[in-house]
Parts: C-alpha cells; sequence; structure tokens
C-alpha cells in the first residue's frame, strides 16, 4: 500500500473532491505499459489496446525486458507514459499547416517527446534537443540517434544561453522539472521526497526557465509547458504567470469525451490533466501558449565555422545516404557529417553558440586510407541500405550483437558488413577474413545476461 503524505492527500482532494478515493485506489494498482512505435522503422509488437489520442501509442498487456528486444536497440519504438504523448494533439492542431519549422525541445531527456516530435514535425523542420546535465544529454543523444532522424541537433547548455537566440524558434516544448507527483505510483523516491517547500522551489524553478527561454520564441510561436506533476502552482498558475508576465494567450486544444482528460482548474487558462484513475496511464498536465508581441525576429547573419566539404576522395559517402539531394556533406575534423541544407545556417548558429553535441547525421571517420562508417549512419532512417553487405541475424544472434560478443558472423563480403534483425539496422561489424569485429558502441553494449 504505497503511503501517500497527508498534506498532498487534502491538497489533491481540493483538486478532485469526491474521486480522491478512486485516485488512491488507482496509484495501488499496476502501473500500465505504452510504448509509441516509430512510423520509420518495423516491429512486430502488437498492443491490446492503442492509445486514443497518438497514432503510434500502444498499451502492452504487460511490462516485458525490452532490454532483449533487438527491436527496441534498433529504434524501432519508445517506451513512454501514454499520457504525455497527448503532444500530438496539439502539435497537429496547431503546426499542421506549416511546412517548416524550428523547434526546441528545451528539458529534453531521455527523450520521449523528443522522438515524438521528431515524428510529428512537418519533414522540412529542425529540432534543437536540449538538456542541461551533460549524463543526461548523452542519453538523449542515444535515444536520438536511434529513432533515425537528421534534421536534430543536440545540445547541452543551460536555459538562460538561449534567450541571445531572440526570436529564433517557432514551437518551444518545456516539460519542466517538477515535483514528480504523477510519478509517485512508479517511483517511491518522489514521494519520499515530496514537500510543499518542495512544490513551491519547483514552481519558482520553472518560472525562472521559462523567462529564460521566452526570448528564443517568435512572435506568433508556440510554447507547450508540461509537467508531470498535479498540483495547480506547477501547472495553471504557472500559464497564468506567462500570460500575465509576458503577452501571450492560452490556446485550446480539441478532445473527445471518451479520453477522460480534465481540463481548466482557473480561468483563462487550458490545461488539460491526466489522472491515473480516469485515463490510463500517469499524473501528466499540458497547456498550449501562443506568444502575442512585437515582430522582432532573430537576424539569420551566416555564421562562420571551421567545417569544410568533402574532397572528391571521399565523394562516395554520397552514396550512403537516400535522399542525398537534401544533405550537404562536410568534414568536421576526420569525420564527415551529413547536415540537412534547409538549415545548415540554422545548425552552424546552434552550434556556435551553445554546446553541442551532434548534429545532422555523422557518416563516418576517415583513418588513412580508410574510411569507417559510424553508429549514427547505420541507425539513420536515410541509410541506403542497398549500398552495404547486409547479414540478417536472429534474435539470438542480434543479442549476442548488442551483448558486443565476439561472435563469428557469415559474411560474404570483405569489409564493413551491416548488421540488421527484422530488416531494422543494429550497427556494423567488419569482416577481415580469419574473423569479424563487433564494432557496437561500447557504451551502448546489454550489460545483462543474453
Amino acid at each position: 500500500m504505497l503511503k501517500l503524505p497527508d498534506i498532498f492527500l487534502q491538497r489533491t482532494k481540493n483538486i478532485l473532491g469526491s474521486d480522491i478515493n478512486d485516485f488512491v485506489d488507482a496509484l495501488n494498482e499496476e502501473t500500465p505499459v505504452s510504448l509509441r512505435k516509430n512510423p520509420d522503422k518495423f516491429t512486430e509488437i502488437v498492443g491490446n489496446e492503442n492509445v486514443k489520442w497518438c497514432d503510434a501509442g500502444i498499451y502492452l498487456p504487460q511490462r516485458t525486458t525490452f532490454t532483449l528486444d533487438p527491436d527496441f536497440h534498433a529504434g524501432a519504438y519508445y517506451i513512454q507514459e501514454a499520457g504525455s504523448m497527448f503532444l500530438e494533439q496539439v502539435v497537429k492542431r496547431y503546426c499542421r499547416n506549416r511546412n517548416k519549422i524550428t523547434a526546441l525541445d528545451l528539458c529534453a531527456a531521455p527523450g520521449g517527446k523528443t522522438t515524438h516530435l521528431l515524428s510529428l514535425l512537418p519533414e522540412n523542420s529542425l529540432l534543437v534537443a536540449n538538456d542541461v546535465i551533460r549524463s543526461r544529454a548523452k542519453i538523449l543523444y542515444e535515444n536520438i540517434l536511434k529513432w533515425g532522424k537528421s534534421n536534430v541537433a543536440v545540445t547541452c547548455s543551460d536555459p538562460k544561453h538561449f534567450s541571445a537566440l531572440n526570436g529564433f524558434f517557432d514551437l518551444i516544448l518545456v516539460d519542466a522539472p517538477c515535483s514528480g507527483e504523477g510519478m509517485f505510483r512508479k517511483d517511491n523516491n518522489a514521494v519520499k521526497e515530496w514537500s510543499i517547500d518542495n512544490v513551491k522551489l519547483c514552481a519558482e524553478r520553472q518560472r525562472r526557465i521559462l523567462a529564460d527561454v521566452w526570448k528564443a520564441l517568435k512572435p506568433d510561436g508556440l510554447l507547450i509547458y508540461c509537467t508531470c506533476t498535479y498540483n495547480i502552482e506547477e501547472n495553471e498558475e504557472n500559464v497564468k504567470w506567462i500570460i500575465n508576465q509576458f503577452d501571450a494567450k492560452s490556446l485550446y486544444v480539441e478532445t473527445q469525451p471518451e479520453w477522460k482528460i480534465s481540463e481548466n482548474l482557473i480561468s483563462e487558462v487550458f490545461s488539460y490533466r491526466f489522472y491515473p484513475h480516469k485515463t490510463k496511464g500517469e499524473g501528466f498536465c499540458l497547456s498550449a501558449i501562443r506568444k502575442n508581441g512585437d515582430n522582432v525576429h532573430f537576424i539569420e547573419k551566416k555564421e562562420n565555422h571551421n567545417q569544410r566539404n568533402i574532397t572528391k576522395k571521399s565523394d562516395f559517402v554520397r552514396t550512403y545516404l537516400t535522399n542525398v539531394e537534401k544533405y550537404n556533406f562536410i568534414f568536421n575534423g576526420s569525420v564527415i557529417k551529413a547536415v540537412p541544407k534547409a538549415f545548415a545556417n540554422e545548425i552552424n548558429i546552434i552550434s556556435n553558440r551553445l554546446k553541442c553535441l551532434s548534429s545532422g547525421v555523422a557518416v563516418g571517420t576517415v583513418k588513412g586510407n580508410d574510411f569507417v562508417p559510424s553508429h549514427s549512419l547505420a541507425l539513420a532512417v536515410d541509410l541506403n541500405k542497398e549500398v552495404f553487405s547486409k547479414i540478417n541475424v536472429d534474435k539470438r544472434s542480434a543479442l549476442k550483437y548488442l551483448h558486443k560478443d565476439n561472435i563469428r558472423f557469415d559474411c560474404k563480403t570483405k569489409g564493413y558488413n551491416l548488421v540488421c534483425y527484422n530488416n531494422n539496422a543494429l550497427g556494423w561489424i567488419k569482416n577481415i577474413g580469419i574473423r569479424t569485429n563487433n564494432l557496437y558502441p561500447q557504451d551502448w553494449r546489454i550489460l545483462m545476461d543474453v
């Protein structure tokens, strides 16, 4: 039985009224398991129910060991709480008539909403995914790489550093660090650490984050603000603060009655709340906000950079990607990168002004007379699989590869071969004749027994 703080129960009863007992009962039930499929990759996972507000979202009948599913490592799906997939409804309503969007996911790790945005935004868009904590940014980078999209840059910068990018972004998502009330069922530490003082501290920190990043949003731009908590201070009161502090408007998002999403606790604010006794998932709250104001936009000056174009000797890398006409191929040290042409200048601006960990697709590294294809290339949606010799493996061999075992593959071609499972690429091996070298990243390998 989950022991909840008495003052938390009283405050939540003030919101839920007679539903409080159903709410507490739900927190003592098993946590639902949901995931979102990658529309650009293949998976055989079939759910027992669809997430009503997300086309690619499904519920599973029970939790499985995802670490032992090669499709998980290939980026064929992402394990995500169902309520947070409501992001899809906001993007569909307010971004559907746009063909080019520059977006920021400010507090992005571990990457659930980032990968969702990458599947939702118009194809000709750029997404900057940021987390201020470097260890979390590395996890974010890994999950984005597995998702396989090239129109993304990963940064590790404090929110205040984005204020210099005045009017740069059409859309900003702030999934704000919060008191974590919505995670009580999943994380007992969140219960132990909860207090009213912490709620107030989180609300103040959220306002600082919002104030830091507000300048970076274009006039008429869209801010999506969300938390995984129930209290009003961190949700509706912060949205009201944005509206009053800045020139902004709270936006309506259409829902269906059968979704059982709760709406609007205070006037002038549209909020969309997910409670575990009503919707199948954890606690979540989201609001969409439109920025009004002046017409100041970011001045897109051409940025200087030290990268150079690939030479004729390296021109063969163009064949490694499909849709090759949309990329610039450049050297970054000894690494050849493919950067979307449509956002080449924007990526240079991001790289020069923020701590940028990656952008575009790292195609590979030049080492003397050898060219080593990167893991980023193997997982890229635009990978041209027909150029490479492929090894299609069963589940057991796939797991041994992901465990980074030096197993012998039946290779017909010397050099670099692409290891595939369910037609999803997992990574590279190098056949040197007498043996094959497993090139799966050491930091990503499965640690548990396979």
